[in-house]
């Protein structure tokens, strides 16, 4: 039997000190210790997602915690623009639409990023929406969203700006307060390297009076008593106790690495990954690419079911599958959380030798020479 290698988007690779730390005894919630452990993570999320604003943790997967921004923000219905470009995004309208709010569709196709002045544009069409719901890294697509520049227009206007970080946050640059992101939510599996079942919401003053002023059609998903219980530690039910102790572990790593050491790392393996890709021939879904994941066109006569079936049986290699309209055409690699070069080199070897075994016309290491060049250049803060 292969090595098992994870390369999805999520989940990720968990660090060795965070698997440990789930095997120790359960601690109770509601202790004096346990809440120093939480404060520790309330203090290591906030630097991870760059932010001075509350953050909140939910014992939820990421879509819990769109649904909970979804819910507390807009009312019955209110309206919201939705920015939606790939199936992650596609899932902020479907939320909408189970509540009852009035949806603005700024939609483009699968692999295409959304443009600020479009977004200006809209807002002024629809002065009473109420926020605006975009993505920072677009999982199905491994399109970057510019929310920098997004939240230069939506602060111009009274709509809140809530951004769908879940698998971005860590692993390429978002700034939530400098970039005017009033709710961002996050998930434990992606480049927060722990296993699924958690969501982390950064929440600004702006949205809690957005919270306060509105009934909210929910009662586990309430973010007021979060933001209550946060305030000594706590969460108001029962939290995934051994994820946020493996949560502490991670969140040490990131802080002791630099948030911004692994931007630069990950935006490096990015463009190695893809100068590899390029080098077989292969292109890119994404016209403006993200850092933590590469979506990439198969060729047509390669069958992309049997093409992930063979590199995980020959090699152990775990790579996403396309997913809507881009099933069976594309494959999904991860550049995010304990993935390194190694990793990078390693995996475009296995998949020179499966395109190859497919029959495609391969050069054998092409695609390794083209990766090392970009490594081989690049300045990994190493010094």
């Amino acid at each position: 039997m292969p090595k098992k290698r994870l390369f999805t988007p999520g989940p990720v690779e968990v660090p060795q000190s965070a698997l440990l730390a789930m095997a120790r005894q359960v601690r109770h919630h509601r202790t004096a210790e346990f809440r120093s452990t939480m404060s520790e993570v309330f203090e290591g999320l906030k630097y991870a997602l760059q932010t001075a604003n509350d953050v909140l943790i939910l014992s939820c997967s990421g879509t819990g915690g769109m649904e909970a921004a979804m819910v507390n923000l807009v009312p019955r219905s209110g309206k919201a623009l939705v920015l939606e470009s790939g199936k992650f995004a596609e899932r902020w309208r479907l939320i909408a639409e189970r509540f009852g709010i009035e949806i603005v569709r700024y939609e483009l196709p699968w692999g295409e990023a959304f443009e600020a002045a479009e977004v200006e544009r809209l807002l002024k069409q629809h002065p009473d929406v109420v926020a605006v719901f975009s993505t920072l890294q677009e999982t199905s697509t491994g399109v970057g969203h510019d929310i920098e520049a997004i939240g230069r227009v939506v602060r111009n206007s009274p709509a809140l700006l809530v951004v769908d970080g879940i698998s971005g946050v860590g692993a390429m640059e978002c700034r939530t307060d400098a970039w005017g992101i009033d709710v961002l939510v996050v998930g434990a599996q992606k480049a927060m390297m722990t296993p699924p079942g958690l969501a982390f919401l950064a929440v600004s003053s702006r949205a809690w009076r957005q919270i306060e002023s509105i009934t909210r059609p929910t009662f586990y998903f309430d973010l007021l008593a979060y933001r209550k219980a946060a305030q000594s530690g706590e969460t108001p039910y029962t939290p995934a106790i051994p994820l946020i102790e493996a949560l502490a572990e991670s969140l040490r790593l990131v802080r002791n690495t630099g948030i911004e050491t692994l931007w630069v790392r990950t935006k490096l393996l990015s463009r190695a990954m893809l100068a590899g890709i390029a080098a077989l021939g292969l292109k890119p879904v994404a016209k403006r690419p993200s850092e933590g994941v590469s979506a990439v066109y198969l060729p047509e006569e390669i069958d992309g079911k049997k093409f992930l079936t063979r590199l995980e049986e020959r090699f152990g290699i775990k790579l996403g599958g396309g997913q809507g309209p881009l099933k069976g055409k594309i494959f999904r690699i991860a550049q995010m959380g304990l993935v390194d070069e190694v990793d990078i080199l390693g995996c475009l070897a296995a998949i020179e030798l499966v395109l190859l075994e497919m029959g495609k016309n391969v050069v054998l290491g092409s695609a390794v020479a083209a990766a090392g060049m970009v490594m081989g250049k690049g300045d990994w803060g190493l010094a």
